[in-house]
This record gives structure tokens, sequence and C-alpha cells, in this order.
């Protein structure tokens, strides 16, 4: 398999075009990096070449990163079965070197980008000595790695540096941040723009007019960084003073990548090149052979792809994209979904109860939407967005919509009133998605005369950026309206998971236990600020009670009243539910009204509210910090576990995914489902009798947990998932 296609032109200038066959995107593996050593060794060898050109054959773009399916070799066991560091190390280490050869082979060589170039590919373009790119809106240029678990490992964190300064390189090497091309030209990360389609030519001009050019700055002897570096420089020092525990605090040290990262470029800074790339390899290995990092990767990369892609689509089914949308309800979340559709260019009939009201969701999307002029919005692409939204209060006019969304108020009866006006608008065979959050999608299906048609459709707020949608199958709904729900996430490029009927479904099910548990530690007097830095303390985003406010405690309550009512005698009364029903009869209702577990004063520094030690006065001895922790992690652990024995989840990967990008949870650990693994089922089951003894049934574990115990078997085990 031939990765790499050489050309010379009469000029003596190689032209390296990288297609790596079965890829949409070109990828950094073994094929690649023989190929790529083998042209290096021609480029120096053959005196006819001149100079050369790396570019790329696909439309896609220039290069991401390293191919993860080679990772697990690299941490294959050596014969005693334990992992080596030194054989670890030198696997990793080939990349740093490959590259170090291109850019000390003599002869220069340039690079043309010509759409993405990310991770490993982009650690490439800055081992070029002279960076070209063609000029587009959706060319994305940088080193993202930090997003899933990992840190540059082909010489990026030790050349961004050495281009763009310290500070600069930190901010965005952390951040994941990426860089749009004239962004890249301002901070010389890239040395030309050019327009799209001419970045090969003009990298070729550039080789002819200076074919001494074969030093990298770095490797000059009179080379400095730019602000500076060292020890006994005081910019220097001020960066990682500030930069140490502002990672520390944002990570909560839950997290290994960041931490490697800023070793690495602190200790690379110090040293000669050569020596520095080899600092880089020696943290990348120590990250690489965690659990941590095989899980980030498994979960926030190469399970969000394959959902993306289409893992849960039913076989068989046409695909069906969306071309007109009705969508019932012009509130936040109808608004949300509204504006991400009419950005995927599908048309939107925004109804709601008058005129105004649907007006008033079309207005949310000309805000969102022209916060971003500039960006990649222009005024002629907002105004053809927004020319997409049609606004009405009239059912006839959602005459020719090919699918449904439905996001009006949380009840029953409006939403089938709702449902039954639509369905004699556009009849039954249309397929009908809710967007409820709670309520089970086989009983709202009642109201729609094919319930095959009749699918969840789960939006997280805010729509616009929170990335998951939850599809929820019903007892009867059939593969064609699976189908047409996943190919509509598809157009809007969220990512989709599939989950089978419950109430709350799996993410607001599992989501709600954490807030649950909050108020539970609140009821036994735990003090708030002990139970909300222990959330945070577990990698979560913000403490149970800050989430509590922020979705509304009174959305809370009314979803635990219609429970009660609706299960009766089987529903179990917990402590929670009184300190809902206490902060509701007190008028703290959460963010929304500006008061709920914490104050919310105008300059913005939301404080804890100091009366919840009066209505929950303080126990005189309190729990550790681990001990909450541990309680607010399990009851999220064994509630995930249970939809995956009652047969809500198919898979850990659905799981995974969807705890991660629906509720936040802890991303350190890739999910439930991979931490569960990681631990131990026997550990989990352990901790959960443990938990269940003091604090009550809520952390029983499930018979499928104990059976995987006995079995000594995890969730990502084929033999499990096919039991399931």
């Amino acid at each position: 398999m031939t990765t790499i296609q050489f050309e010379t032109d009469a000029d003596g200038i190689a032209t390296l075009t990288i297609d790596v066959p079965g890829q949409s995107m070109n990828v950094i593996g073994p094929e690649f990096i023989a190929d790529l050593s083998a042209a290096i060794d021609r480029i120096a060898g053959e005196d006819a070449i001149k100079g050369a050109v790396i570019r790329s054959g696909k439309d896609s773009g220039f290069m991401g990163g390293m191919d993860l399916k080679a990772l697990p070799a690299m941490l294959a066991p050596g014969p005693d079965g334990k992992t080596d560091m030194a054989t670890v190390f030198d696997k990793v280490f080939v990349l740093n070197a490959l590259f170090r050869r291109l850019e000390t082979c003599g002869k220069p060589v340039a690079c043309a980008i010509e759409g993405t170039c990310v991770g490993g590919g982009f650690e490439l373009a800055l081992a070029c000595h002279y960076r070209v790119v063609g000029d587009s809106a959706k060319t994305q240029l940088g080193l993202p790695e930090i997003m899933i678990g990992l840190f540059p490992g082909g010489g990026g964190s030790q050349r961004l540096p050495r281009i763009t300064g310290v500070q600069t390189a930190l901010i965005y090497m952390l951040q994941g941040k990426l860089f749009r091309p004239t962004e890249a030209a301002m901070l010389k990360v890239v040395d030309a723009v050019v327009p799209q389609g001419t970045a090969t030519d003009a990298a070729k001009a550039w080789l002819k007019a200076n074919p001494d050019s074969i030093i990298q700055p770095w490797d000059k002897k009179d080379f400095k960084f730019p602000g500076g570096a060292g020890g006994f420089n005081p910019a220097f020092i001020q960066t990682f003073i500030g930069a140490v525990p502002m990672t520390m605090k944002q990570t909560q040290r839950t997290m290994n990548a960041p931490i490697a990262l800023l070793s690495a470029v602190y200790e690379g800074a110090l040293l000669p090149f050569d020596r520095a790339i080899r600092i880089e390899s020696k943290y990348f290995a120590k990250v690489i052979v965690d659990p941590q990092a095989r899980n980030m990767i498994r979960t926030l990369f190469v399970n969000k792809q394959a959902a993306e892609r289409g893992a849960r689509r039913p076989k068989g089914e046409a695909k069906a994209p969306t071309k007109k949308l009705a969508m019932l309800g012009a509130g936040m979340m109808g608004a949300g979904i509204a504006t991400v559709s009419a950005q995927a260019g599908i048309d939107v009939i925004l109804l709601d109860r008058d005129m105004a009201s649907a007006e008033k969701g079309k207005a949310h999307a000309e805000s969102v939407l022209s916060k971003r002029l500039g960006k990649g919005m222009t005024p002629e692409k907002l105004a053809a967005t927004l020319a997409r939204i049609t606004p009405t209060a009239d059912f006839a006019d959602l005459a020719g919509a090919d699918f449904v969304i439905e996001a009006v108020f949380e009840d029953r009866a409006i939403k089938a009133d709702a449902t039954h006006k639509t369905e004699a608008v556009l009849g039954a065979d249309t397929i009908f998605g809710s967007n409820t959050s709670t309520l089970p999608i086989t009983g709202l299906a009642q109201a729609w005369s094919k319930p095959e048609n009749f699918i969840g459709v789960h939006f997280f707020s805010p729509v616009e950026k929170m990335p998951l949608v939850e599809i929820i199958v019903g007892e009867k709904t059939g593969p064609q309206a699976i189908a047409k729900a996943l190919d509509f996430v598809a157009q809007i490029k969220k990512t989709p998971i599939v989950v089978h009927d419950s109430r709350g479904f799996y993410t607001s099910r599992c989501f709600g236990t954490y807030v649950q548990e909050g108020a539970e530690l609140i009821a036994e007097g735990v003090t708030p600020a002990l139970i909300e830095n222990a959330g945070k303390q577990l990698g979560m985003p913000v403490g149970p009670l800050a989430v509590s406010d922020e979705v509304s405690i009174e959305l809370g309550y009314k979803v635990m009243k219609a429970a009660k009512a609706d299960l009766g005698d089987a529903y179990k009364h917990q402590a929670s539910d009184d300190v809902m029903a206490t902060m509701v009869e007190l008028g703290r209702l959460g963010r929304k009204n500006g008061k709920g577990y914490y104050d919310y004063p105008d300059d913005g520094k939301k404080l804890l509210w100091p009366g919840l030690a009066d209505q929950f006065p303080p126990a005189a001895a309190q729990p550790s910090v681990e001990e909450v922790r541990e309680r607010l992690l399990y009851r999220q652990l064994i509630e995930c576990a249970r939809c995956f024995e009652e047969g809500v989840l198919e898979t850990p990967e659905d799981g995974d995914v969807g705890a991660v990008f629906g509720w936040g949870f802890a991303p350190s650990t890739g999910g439930p489902f991979s931490h569960m693994d990681t631990v131990g089922i026997a550990h989990v089951v352990k901790v959960l009798d443990r938990l269940a003894q003091a604090h009550g049934d809520r952390f029983a574990p499930t018979q499928q947990l104990r059976d995987m115990a006995a079995r000594t078997v995890s969730f990502y085990d084929e033999a499990v998932q096919k039991a399931a």
C-alpha cells in the first residue's frame, strides 16, 4: 500500500502527494511512516532533487493526526505480560525522529496546506521549512490532542513554542484551540496565505527562490524563543507560575495530558532541540500507557466518530435526509433546533401558539447567528439562513414537511393536542419526533396513529452548543423512524446515541442521580461547599447544586411529582424530594429566577445561599471529601449499570458517549462504563455493597454486575455485549 506519490519535475522539485488508501482523511500510520522515511532518503540522497513540497491528494484536507488504531501496538505487553517503558519510548520516538530527519535532510522542504491540517499532520507541517496555506473559511490548523487525553507527540510541543513563544503556544495547546489561516499567519505559524487551490504553486515558487533555506530557526546558533525562555527569564517563569495553578484548577488534577504537556514544554525549553524532542516523547509515553488515555481516545474520538458515521443506523434503510422540518414550539429548545437546522440547509416551519411567540423564536436564531459574524459567518450567509425559518401559528402551514420535531410544554395533554393537529395536516406516514426529556416515548406515541413512525429526539440546552442528541426508541418505533432521526442528526452535525424507552431515558435518568445525591447530602447536613467541591474534584463540570440551579430546581421538582403520580405506590420517596420541595416553597427555583442553592448578584459572581444552613443545618460530623466524591460518582455508575441491565442501553459505547457529551460525566474517565471496566467490576460491586449498606438500596449492585464480577469480564468484552 503506497501512501505517498513521489514525483520530480524538470526544476528538481520533488512533490510528495499524501493519499492514504481507505481513509477519508490522511492519517499517520505505520505505512505512512515507512513511505515518508523512504521519501526523505530520496530527497537527501539524490543530487538532482533541489527541494520538496509536501501536499495532500485528498479533497478532505491536508492531514489529520495519528491513526489511533495503531496505538494498541505501541502498548503491547512483552512476553512477561508487562509493558516495558523503554520499548514504548522507542516506538513513540519514531515519529519525532522521522520529522527531525525531514527538517535536517539538507534540502528545503515546503508544505502546501489545503483544508484541515491538525494533530500529527500539523506537526509534519511545523517540521517543514516553509508553510503555505490556501485561504478557506473551512480550513483549520492546530494541535487539538489535549481534547482526547493526549498532547502533541511529534515535536509539536517543542516547535510551536519556538515559533509563537511559550505563552501563546501553551494557550493553544492546553485548550486544543485551532487556527484559521489568517490567524495562523498573524502568529507566524504559517508563512503565507494564498488563494484556495494555489498553495502547491506558491510552495514551489518559494523553493525555487530559496534553495539554501535548509536550517530551521531553532537550529541556528543565535536562536532565541520569541518572548524569551529559560530559568532566569522573568516572562518565562511568570508564564508557568500562572499556567500550572490555572491548569490544576481547570482539570481538578483529574487529567494526565495537560500536566505532561506543561512539563514537556518547560523542560524542553531549557534544552537543545534534539534533547527537547526526547523529553516530549518521554512524557508522551507516560501518558499513553495510562488507561486514562485509552479510555478518552475510545470515547471522545473512536466511538464518537463511529456514532456520527451511523454505527447505530438500521441496515438496509434508504437515506432519508430532511428537506423541510416542522418545528413545534419556538421556545429556547425549539428555536435552537430551528437554528441548527436552518444552518444545515433545511427549511424550517417554526410553529408556536401565536405569531408573536413564533417570531420571538426566529429572533433567537438571528441573535445567535449574528454573534458569529466575522467568524465564518457573512451577512449574506446570515440572511440566507434566516430566510429558511418561517414562523407561524397555523398548523396548516406545516404542509409539505417531511419530518416533525415537537418541543412544546412538558405536559402529556399539550403534547397530544399538538401531535393530533400535526397528523391532521401531514398524515401519519410522516416521521414524528418528540424532544421530551423525561416522558416515556411509548406513551406519547399513542397520540400518533402509526406509532412505528414516532420516535424520541432529545436535544440538550443550549442546542447550538451541546453536541449530543439522544434518539429514543419506543416499544413500537420502527427502523424507518430510527434511520430518519439519525440522518437528521447527521445533517445538523451532532453526535447521536440510540437508547430504548424508559422514564428519563438514559441521560436525564442518570444525570438526575448526580443532582439527587447532592440534595440527599444536603438533607443529611453535609455542608454545601464540601458537596460542590467534591463534585468538581470528581471531574464534573460543576457541582450538583450548581447544575441543579442551571437546569432549574423547579423542573426537577415537577419531574419528581410526575413520576410519583405515574408510579403511585411503586414510587420510592427520597430525602432529596423534601429538599426540592422546600426550595420550591421558598421560591428558590434556580438560576432562572435568580435564586436557588446559589444567590446570583448583579456582579455575576454567584455565591452559595447562606440560608441553606438555616433550612438544612450542618451536621456536627462532616464526611471526608473522598467519601462525598465516592457517593456522587457511584450513584451515577449504578444507574448507568441499571440502564444497561434493563436494555435501555444496548452498548457501553452509547453509554459512555452519552454520559460525557450529554451531562459532562468526568471526561478523564472516558465515561461510566470505561471507568467501571478500568477499576474492575469486582471493585465496583464491593464499593456499591458498602454504600448500599450505609445509605440505602439506591446503591445496590445489579445482578448483572454481580455476574460480571464473578466471571471477571467487563462491559467492553464482546461476550458481555452479546449477552446483554
